[in-house]
């Protein structure tokens, strides 16, 4: 005869510290509120939420426009669609640069990790816009795609390396000794238990992408940031908007760690 839940060890506990939890981040979150609002009281802030709704669409002789929030929006998930899978691909590239034999290809990987992770992002924008961009004929756009994906290229790599390294050595050889070749070996071997190794630390990598992604505004890209600073410079309403601005990358963030969650938890059904 099964135990009814209540009667199982722990569940007493479990249950203690779930509520205990929740009520840890209430009062965190009430404590919070109320420093903004008496810090805003303070500054005699006028408050005025209710313009907010306003700026993420607009209403122009009965039809409905996107309005600075949601072009904001649209521009920074565009900007992380395109540069992530770009830094994936950066950072493989730069995995299987560590694992050949060629003393030129792993000078050249040390030289591309340690350099991009090492000095700071905001100048390595800026040496992509002003410095190659015009060469290679690009716009800002591009060079904020291209500079954000070298950028956590770098640390997808090390991601990726270290992922591969934890295929066990059997597995290796069991694909060579069925004569696979190199390229079959990655693809039917190991890129499938890759994914299932990577899949948490790519997610953060996404992640500080989406955040990263507002550091492309100092060239002037009209994301998120840039329109909230707009913005703010129109209004004056710069708590509210900021606020706004921090819930909507919260939503972002957490909907992409969901995703991630979600499909972690798949690849483990499957290889029970």
């Amino acid at each position: 005869m099964t135990a009814p839940p209540t009667a199982r060890p722990g569940f007493v506990k479990r249950r203690l510290r779930a509520v205990f939890d929740v009520a840890a981040f209430l009062a965190l979150s009430a404590g919070l509120v109320w420093l903004i609002v008496r810090g805003a009281d303070a500054m005699h802030y006028n408050w005025q939420w209710y313009r907010i709704p306003q700026y993420f669409i607009d209403v122009i002789d009965g039809e409905l426009y996107a309005a600075p929030f949601l072009r904001g929006l649209y521009v920074t998930i565009e900007i992380v669609a395109l540069s992530l899978p770009l830094s994936i691909a950066f950072g493989f590239a730069a995995a299987l640069a560590s694992r050949t034999r060629s003393v030129t290809a792993h000078f050249l990987n040390r030289a591309y990790v340690e350099t991009i992770r090492n000095t700071p992002l905001l100048v390595q924008i800026y040496i992509f816009y002003f410095v190659l961009a015009p060469i290679l004929g690009a716009g800002r756009f591009t060079a904020g795609i291209l500079a954000l994906a070298v950028y956590e290229g770098a640390y997808a790599a090390e991601i990726l390396r270290a992922g591969i390294d934890a295929i066990p050595k059997g597995q290796w050889e069991a694909a060579r000794s069925l004569g696979l070749s190199p390229y079959n070996v990655y693809r039917y071997v190991v890129v499938p238990q890759l994914i299932r190794f990577v899949l948490p630390p790519l997610t953060n990598l996404a992640v500080a992408l989406i955040k990263g992604s507002a550091i492309v505004s100092v060239i002037a890209i009209f994301e998120l940031t840039t329109e909230a600073k707009n913005l703010i410079s129109e209004t004056f309403m710069t708590f509210e908007i900021w606020f706004t601005v921090a819930a909507i990358y919260l939503v972002l963030t957490t909907s992409l760690s969901a995703v991630a969650y979600g499909l972690e938890a798949r690849l483990k059904r499957r290889g029970a």
